[in-house]
């Protein structure tokens, strides 16, 4: 079999950079959420602990997939301090069992991507994605369209995922 290459050298420019970013006069869309003071139910907040919060992405994979990640804005892992691993791991676990209860996938992935060139589109604020699946919940859209059908609007599954959430001490 002989692999096919495409030349995009329109690329370059992005691969060279090395990473570098600049940040967001006022931080990450996640400190501005944070900021704004919003309602949590209008900034699709579904959880707030006392050092992480739960978001639903704004721009989701599929109904259903949040976010976990600290009020503080660090982009690496060994930058959280204890506690906030440890809430923050809690939390991607609570998390695990909202979307379960609100949505009953045929599974789920949880993941992380630490830095640019992973993928990380917010990378200066780490994130943790918990996305629900379905088997064949692929579709032609992304394929041909660059575009994702989803079943309901974020606020609908916000609701879901709040009634849904672990009550403290019921983990």
């Amino acid at each position: 079999m002989t692999l096919d290459r495409i030349w995009n050298g329109w690329r370059a420019e992005y691969v060279n950079d090395s990473g570098a970013r600049e940040s967001e006069p006022y931080g990450s869309v996640f400190t501005r959420i944070l900021a704004s003071g919003l309602p949590d139910e209008e900034a699709n907040i579904v959880c707030r602990g006392t050092l992480v919060f739960a978001i639903l992405n704004a721009f989701p994979y599929t109904s259903g997939h949040l976010m976990v990640l600290p009020y503080r804005e660090v982009a690496a892992l060994e930058q959280l301090t204890g506690a906030e691993t440890g809430e923050l791991w809690a939390t991607v676990t609570d998390a695990v069992r909202a979307v379960k209860a609100a949505f009953t996938p045929g599974g789920i992935n949880v993941g992380i991507n630490l830095g640019r060139a992973a993928g990380g589109s917010i990378s200066e604020h780490l994130h943790v994605h918990v996305v629900p699946r379905w088997t064949g919940d692929g579709n032609f859209m992304t394929a041909v369209a660059e575009a994702r059908t989803l079943p309901e609007p974020l606020s609908l599954s916000a609701a879901k995922l709040r009634a849904a959430w672990p009550a403290k001490g019921q983990q």
